[in-house]
């Protein structure tokens, strides 16, 4: 159940056999057919120029619904490079740096105490800084270590004041754990530049970028555009996951800088190829190069790796809210060297490659899609069969 096509920019041109796309194309629609996925939507672009773009499956197995190019998607963690793009936007500006200390911005972290193996805290070794807030190395720990505090009931301040009453969970800078640091990014762009984190969103990034269907919740008038949230069966098979349907029909209270956006495909793409550009997109500024460059340089001190699912994860570094490929072999990826990504929960995935100019964006909308056991490997998948696709790859 395709999409009509039509106006994506010649394969050939661009570098890509139309062979090797096809083959990338039928593999993901297997995944469906198999019924290992509900859907799913997959976008290729190079030089600026959408050369591959695929809609497969339905929006809801229990309602078959075809899934199409428009469709919108819970993108859960691929919210936070959105969010690092809109602090190096306020730090191009000046409303900060990047050694500073996060109590100069947050002065409910003054003097927070960091909690030892024996669980007794005591003193930061040296103040965490903005850098490492933006790296997820100041200091806080992984989410699953705040799940009695419950950090997103309540607003962005209502989750500052709590953790201003916990210990650190290591002294910063010494290691790398995936916490709520882009959430504490999200309550920064709003203090420092005087507008919710919806407004600055959407003023400064998606109206400007075209970005109409990106947000922290759903119009009505949009609602039967969401692709519902899937998980298998005992047998293996995609079903769809009960109540895991829910996402917001209006504001909600927590506007969650980490993970609480719903796009789709072109939106997220526009975001990408801006930051691909070096900041620019159709003919309008956002970033300077050189801020977009440090971006995606890693930041995190020798020995600290980038572990989210295993300690034995080695070959990445972490710049301004993107992972970065450093070693491909190391990393166990298929993703190009230098490339930059994330991803999110429920299964969505990016890379950018600044090497080969190119960005590769799928969607899914699994329960837990992200792991192994949650969905197919549906990021390494798409790395193989793009690079394939390759006609001039660079190494």
């Amino acid at each position: 159940m395709p999409d009509d096509h039509a106006g994506l920019a010649e394969a050939a041109v661009q570098g890509f056999s139309p062979a090797g796309l096809a083959a990338f194309n039928d593999y993901f629609r297997g995944l469906v057919d198999d019924r290992k996925l509900a859907q799913v939507v997959t976008l290729i672009a190079r030089h600026g120029e959408v050369v591959n773009l695929d809609a497969y499956g339905v929006l809801d197995v229990s309602a078959p619904t075809p899934v199409r190019t428009d469709s919108i998607f819970r993108i859960a963690s691929m919210t936070k490079p959105i969010t690092g793009a809109a602090m190096m936007m306020l730090w191009e500006e000046g409303k900060w740096a990047l050694d500073d200390p996060v109590a100069r911005h947050i002065p409910q972290f003054e003097g927070l105490r960091v909690r030892r193996k024996d669980g007794e805290p005591v003193g930061q070794a040296s103040p965490m800084t903005m850098a490492q807030l933006m790296s997820h190395s100041a200091g806080f720990g992984r989410a699953v270590e705040y799940a009695e505090v419950n950090l997103r009931e309540g607003d962005l301040q209502d989750m500052i004041d709590k953790l201003a009453g916990l210990p650190l969970s290591f002294q910063p800078g010494t290691d790398w754990r995936y916490g709520p640091s882009v959430d504490i990014q999200g309550y920064l762009v709003e203090k420092l530049s005087g507008q919710g984190l919806d407004e600055f969103f959407e003023q400064r990034l998606f109206a400007p970028l075209g970005m109409t269907d990106t947000g922290f919740w759903v119009d009505a008038s949009k609602s039967a555009r969401v692709v519902r949230i899937h998980k298998y069966d005992d047998d293996g098979k995609i079903r769809a996951a009960g109540q895991a349907n829910v996402f917001n029909t209006a504001k909600p209270k927590f506007l969650a800088g980490g993970g609480g956006l719903v796009s789709k495909i072109e939106d997220y793409w526009r975001f990408t190829q801006m930051i691909l550009n070096g900041g620019e997109f159709a003919g309008r500024r956002y970033l300077k190069p050189s801020t977009v460059e440090l971006m995606h340089v890693n930041v995190l001190a020798p020995g600290v790796n980038v572990t989210l699912y295993s300690p034995e994860t080695r070959g990445l570094g972490f710049g301004m809210d993107f992972a970065i490929v450093q070693d491909p072999i190391a990393a166990k990826t298929s993703q190009g060297v230098q490339s930059f990504y994330w991803g999110g929960a429920f299964g969505t995935w990016f890379w950018i490659d600044p090497i080969n100019d190119m960005i590769v964006i799928g969607m899914i909308q699994n329960v837990a899609g992200s792991t192994p056991d949650g969905a197919p490997l549906v990021r390494e998948a798409s790395a193989r069969l793009a690079y394939a696709a390759m006609t001039d790859r660079r190494p």
